[in-house]
């Protein structure tokens, strides 16, 4: 893996005219995610408990995603002096935890966790790249081009872990495939949406519907074609396709018009969302 420390960075160079609003929101919810990389060795290693091996590794992949998490947060107090990254990383955990004590994974296998964290792997390292080639402002790039290396090798050594449990446990594709789907459809639960509330919230009550909206509504519309290729071809290898082929790239086409929908239908929710939440003030004021 790599071997990046923060004083690789170029913090001198930042060009906070060059860091727009809304990327320096998402670069503060992931910020939080990437610093709660604790629980989930945790977790991971009660589950995988009797494997020194793939604890060994998870300990080092913590540990490079709290170097991710520790670059976004200093990279988001030095554009915005407001931001307060260890109250609002408290506020994080008080508000989400995952079960660090289980001791059987809640993906139903062992080889079903790990096709899952390829899942979380796919999606980190499309995020970050999206985000690298969205900005302008060359420091954000650097440490997400970093990132986003990272995260592909993060998915290469749990997918080489996933191979060896899929000889022992022999998942078929099928249930491979139902692991991945139910994973990326988690996307929509409420660790990145009360990331993005904790990183962004003043004062307002959390509302998963709307905090998730806003965080999804700007993630998305930065993800290109290229990078939703590159997304199927991850997922499509740790279930057992080739991702490369026919179906991948009709897979992926389809995948972008999904993309395309699903912020349309992000913008208007979100829309409607805020409309209420204000209604009651409104109605307030004018009385």
């Amino acid at each position: 893996m790599a071997g990046w420390t923060l004083d690789d960075i170029a913090w001198d160079r930042i060009d906070r005219s060059r860091a727009s609003p809304e990327i320096v929101s998402l670069v503060r919810a992931a910020s939080m995610v990437e610093s709660n990389a604790a629980d989930y060795r945790d977790y991971l290693c009660n589950v995988f408990a009797d494997d020194p091996r793939l604890c060994a590794a998870v300990a080092g992949w913590a540990c490079e995603e709290q170097r991710h998490g520790a670059a976004l947060a200093r990279w988001a107090t030095l554009v915005d002096s407001g931001f307060d990254f260890d109250t609002a990383f408290r506020a994080f955990l008080d508000g989400y935890r995952i079960p660090v004590t289980a001791t059987e994974s809640v993906r139903g296998s062992r080889c079903g966790e790990l096709i899952a964290r390829c899942m979380v792997e796919t999606g980190t390292s499309s995020f970050y790249t999206a985000l690298s080639r969205a900005t302008d402002e060359p420091v954000l790039q650097d440490i997400c081009r970093r990132i986003a290396a990272d995260e592909f090798a993060h998915y290469a050594m749990f997918y080489r872990h996933m191979r060896r449990y899929l000889d022992a446990e022999k998942l078929g594709f099928l249930a491979r495939l139902r692991v991945a789907l139910v994973r990326i459809a988690e996307s929509d639960d409420d660790e990145l949406s009360y990331a993005y509330f904790a990183a962004n919230g003043r004062g307002e009550a959390y509302d998963r519907r709307y905090h998730g909206g806003l965080y999804q509504r700007a993630a998305l519309s930065y993800y290109t074609p290229g990078v939703m290729r590159k997304a199927i071809e991850m997922v499509f290898t740790a279930v057992g396709l080739n991702g490369g082929g026919l179906v991948g790239r009709t897979a992926a086409i389809a995948a972008g018009s999904i993309l395309r929908w699903r912020q349309r239908w992000l913008a208007r929710t979100v829309q409607a969302r805020s409309e209420s939440r204000s209604a009651p003030n409104s109605r307030t004021a004018a009385s």
